[in-house]
């Protein structure tokens, strides 16, 4: 049972590592090829919000982790 549990605190943390690092790559990618394509600027203002979901997810996955510990350590 504690296998289980540290094996998905782990997937979730791994989840989570990824979740944050591909937002920032695909975020910093929109940005630096949108003027390049002559992509008007609202655009830049859609990356930045979709940027800003994706730490959003992160951040609330992030407290799913917190808690999933505490609870481990607790029980």
């Amino acid at each position: 049972m504690a296998g289980e549990r540290d094996s998905a605190i782990a997937r979730k943390g791994r989840q989570i590592a990824v979740v944050i690092a591909a937002t920032m790559v695909l975020w910093l990618a929109a940005n630096a090829l949108g003027p390049m394509l002559g992509l008007p600027g609202r655009y830049a203002l859609l990356f930045d919000l979709a940027a800003i979901a994706g730490f959003i997810y992160a951040l609330v996955n992030i407290l799913q982790l917190w808690r999933m510990r505490q609870d481990q350590n607790r029980g």
